[in-house]
């Protein structure tokens, strides 16, 4: 698919910005999971756990600390070689990792699962949700667990320079299902890489609700904050890792939690 070979080419550009952005913030202990995500992931002792669309790795090192062993999966080849490198440097021995397109993991993986982890700006990035489900149905054992904490799609809708400013104005259609396209990656963790073409699907709550309750999962919680998980732009640290302008004060969602076990019909 011609738009995730060119998100692969895109998030490569960045790769060394962000390995060396993440160990440094590792070393410094500064890179912690945000306390919505420590409140609710719970105790992961002894547990085996897959990350999807892992980066360079810092999010499955977190968990690797706090569980048996951590897998990360990513498209990018020069992520998954950081991902490694960070390892190794960090001395995490119960981490491992995997390149691969998330859309064709489920032929190449068989592996079954305690937990898969989902994180961090990642699902925006593909174009096929219910493919997502079926495959996080595949690699959960029948007692396993899935979490997601992501950008709320409410909050992806407006113009995010004008957001920053109280305007609300919808730049990314909500039931839209063309890609926005755009010709640099990157500001959070490295410097801005320009000249490439990055793809990025808005999905709807129902869009990520039913891939998951389709490939036979239910829906423990869904829960919504008003916080986001980095500085989006003109946005005030509010302590635990989380982010939110100033005049959003209990007016609209930011981000969302969703956590899903395996429905075993008797």
């Amino acid at each position: 698919m011609k738009e995730i070979e060119s998100n692969k080419h895109a998030w490569g550009q960045i790769s060394e910005g962000h390995y060396y952005h993440f160990k440094k913030a590792l070393l410094e202990g500064t890179h912690q999971f945000n306390r919505n995500i420590q409140n609710e992931l719970g105790d992961l002792s002894g547990k085996k756990i897959i990350h999807l669309q892992c980066n360079t790795g810092a999010d499955t090192i977190l968990l690797a600390k706090m569980c048996a062993s951590a897998v990360g999966v990513d498209l990018v080849p020069d992520n998954i070689l950081y991902a490694k490198k960070l390892a190794d440097d960090l001395g995490i021995t119960n981490a491992s990792f995997i390149e691969s397109d998330i859309m064709e993991f489920m032929e190449k993986h068989n592996e079954k699962y305690d937990v898969v982890f989902v994180s961090e700006g990642a699902i925006g990035w593909l174009p096929d949700l219910k493919k997502w489900g079926q495959t996080i149905r595949h690699l959960l054992k029948d007692d396993g667990f899935l979490y997601v904490y992501e950008s709320h799609p409410f909050e992806l809708m407006f113009d995010e320079d004008k957001l920053a400013d109280n305007v609300m104005e919808i730049k990314y259609p909500y039931f839209g299902k063309e890609p926005d396209v755009d010709d640099s990656i990157g500001g959070y963790a490295s410097a801005w890489a320009d000249g490439v073409k990055a793809y990025f699907w808005l999905h709807t709550v129902s869009d990520i609700i039913n891939a998951l309750t389709s490939a036979g999962l239910h829906i423990e919680y869904f829960n919504e904050f008003q916080e986001e998980m980095c500085d989006m732009g003109g946005m005030k640290c509010v302590g635990g890792g989380l982010w939110n302008y100033e005049f959003n004060d209990g007016k609209f969602p930011m981000g969302f939690s969703l956590k899903a076990t395996v429905y075993l019909k008797y």
